[in-house]
């Protein structure tokens, strides 16, 4: 057996309740294990603990499996009569078996050894007020991200100065300022309900220099070039009218150098009331020299004009947990995004989430964090975060033309297996954002671009579209990315076919339910290895199927069931370089 394959804590996305009834258990093992079982019980069956009992259990299969690149992942859904549970493994490949406690992996022979300690797993108690519980509306919302600077200029007459004419061609630097406000953003709503969208996260709306808004000048103001308090109330008032939710942006790591406080130490020092909102080493500062990279004071990345906020200090975090109060409150906001999340305290996550679930309990809080997240997502802090490992590995495919059909299935595995099934019903799924390279720039043609988005659209969580996608709009690395919406050739039909594709997925997504279920499997049937496919399973084995080719020939795919959207599926049987999906009703 491949012992060191083999893997389970009692505990995060291994061991944890789905809801008050029901514990989920998740084990690793080789590929060299053809079975698993689970022995578990109550611990107190046979007395109290250090009593002189002897414990057993009831034995049960573990039947579900996702593969993994050199491991199995075996999945099994327990409903323990008093809420606690003990359990240990047993493990058997084709000629042994072996048995798996928290202390580690014991033979057939070592396990009925008289005397000998067994050191099971335990999950001491289902306390309902520690089960993770997500909002359920966000599995339901497609998600249409706004860069506002860049979007629409609604209102001329607080257009920053020296600001250009909005140019529908050509790139864009962050020095640039074309007039982009929340009052554009109001204009386009009907645009965004028709196009089938639920849900707006804007990037920073608060009072900043920059076109990007991530250098905080004021927390407490709209910023004038956007628009004031009541245009903000407007926006969300007639995005709730249309059925559209709205998700703001928290820049909570860092602020921008003309804050307020942030003015005080440069002027004062230490001698500022002010000091210790930051995380300072030394002063006074040479910037010259570049104080972040001399470590005189911690920062975002290394810019000397974005200092590093210290969340540390319970000043900082109710002054900006304060402002958040104000979004939920005043604005009515439905989500707040948090920038940086990774290097923000633990302790205002968790505080932030105390007092807005308080004032809201189906808020939905995002953590912008690119990596394995699991210590946010326990259910004290963050709902979900931005699934980025998702995104790149659905391009990976397409990048990489010697991945077959069994990577995809287990770099998505991968990706669905780092969290409990809560989180993942709420993950913030993308393939590209105003931080990234967009994606048709990335893409040789558009039937791959429209291929990667019919994976999005079809995978567990929530989808965000980033503004310009409907259009397969181009754009370089950051800030090229943010270029400006070209409304005049949108509302000349110029990019009707395109947005009729969109149309289609956003429809789909939002009226079947199984494409937004988290259960899906990759039988894997059709003998090419540059096709995708994979099923969404829901009751009586009715499924919907994702078949998408991404080889140069064609393939013969026979017609079954209905289908529900295709793109060069033809002769009713064969598939170019496109995407089909439908569903098999077995009554």
């Amino acid at each position: 057996m491949d012992f060191n394959a083999v893997y389970h804590r009692g505990n995060d996305n291994y061991c944890y309740p789905l809801d008050e009834n029901r514990l989920i258990i998740n084990i690793k093992t080789g590929l060299d294990v053809k079975y698993v079982n689970i022995c578990q019980g109550d611990p107190f069956k046979a007395g109290i603990l250090g009593g002189g009992e002897t414990w057993t259990g009831d034995m049960m299969n573990i039947p579900f499996k996702k593969r993994l690149k050199n491991q199995i992942w075996w999945t099994t859904t327990i409903e323990p009569d008093y809420k606690r549970l003990k359990y240990y493994f047993e493990l058997q490949t084709d000629n042994e078996k072996w048995y798996y406690f928290e202390d580690g992996l014991v033979s057939e022979q070592q396990m009925y050894l008289e005397g000998r300690s067994r050191q099971c797993f335990v999950f001491p108690w289902m306390n309902p007020c520690d089960i993770k519980k997500t909002p359920a509306w966000v599995n339901d919302t497609i998600w249409y991200q706004i860069f506002p600077e860049r979007f629409c200029n609604g209102d001329p007459s607080n257009d920053p100065e020296g600001v250009l004419e909005w140019r529908n061609k050509g790139s864009v630097t962050n020095q640039e300022f074309f007039g982009g406000d929340l009052q554009g953003i109001i204009n386009k709503l009907d645009y965004l309900q028709d196009l089938g969208v639920s849900g707006l996260y804007l990037t920073p709306i608060n009072e900043a220099p920059s076109s990007h808004k991530y250098d905080t000048t004021d927390y407490t103001k709209i910023d004038p070039h956007f628009g004031t308090e009541e245009t903000m109330i407007k926006l969300v008032e007639e995005a709730h009218a249309r059925g559209i939710r709205i998700m703001l942006d928290g820049v909570f790591n860092h602020c921008g150098k003309f804050f307020e406080p942030w003015q005080d130490v440069e002027k004062r020092g230490p001698e500022s009331p002010y000091f210790d909102w930051f995380m300072i080493n030394e002063w006074p500062f040479d910037h010259e020299k570049g104080a972040a990279k001399c470590k005189q004071y911690y920062t975002f990345a290394f810019y000397d004009s974005m200092p590093k906020l210290n969340t540390n200090n319970p000043e900082v975090r109710k002054y900006l947990i304060d402002v958040c109060e104000t979004w939920v409150k005043k604005y009515n906001v439905d989500g707040i995004r948090l920038d940086v999340a990774n290097e923000i305290s633990h302790l205002f996550c968790k505080e932030l989430r105390t007092r807005m679930k308080a004032i809201n309990p189906d808020i939905y809080i995002l953590g912008e964090i690119w990596h394995d997240a699991m210590p946010w997502l326990r259910g004290d802090e963050f709902d979900a975060v931005m699934n980025y490992p998702l995104g790149g590995s659905i391009k990976d495919f397409w990048v990489d033309k010697s991945l077959t059909n069994e990577d995809f299935e287990y770099m998505i595995n991968r990706c669905y297996t780092n969290y409990m099934q809560q989180t993942n019903d709420v993950l913030f799924n993308l393939l590209d954002s105003h931080d990234t390279k967009r994606l048709r720039s990335d893409v040789r043609n558009l039937d791959e671009y429209f291929q990667q988005i019919a994976v999005l659209f079809t995978m567990p969580g929530s989808p965000c579209i980033y503004y310009g996608t409907e259009i397969a709009m181009e754009g370089g690395h950051d800030p090229d990315c943010r270029r400006c919406m070209p409304w005049e050739e949108i509302e000349a039909g110029d990019y009707n076919d395109r947005i009729a594709i969109i149309k289609q997925l956003l429809w789909l997504r939002k009226n079947e339910p199984l494409l937004r279920s988290r259960d899906f499997h990759f039988p894997n049937k059709i003998q090419n290895p540059r096709v995708i496919e994979f099923m969404k399973v829901g009751w009586f084995d009715n499924y919907v199927e994702v078949i998408i080719n991404c080889a140069e020939e064609d393939i013969e795919v026979p017609r079954e069931g209905e289908v529900l959207l295709s793109r060069h599926y033809i002769d009713s049987t064969l598939l170019k370089n496109g995407i089909l999906i439908r569903k098999v009703v077995n009554n």
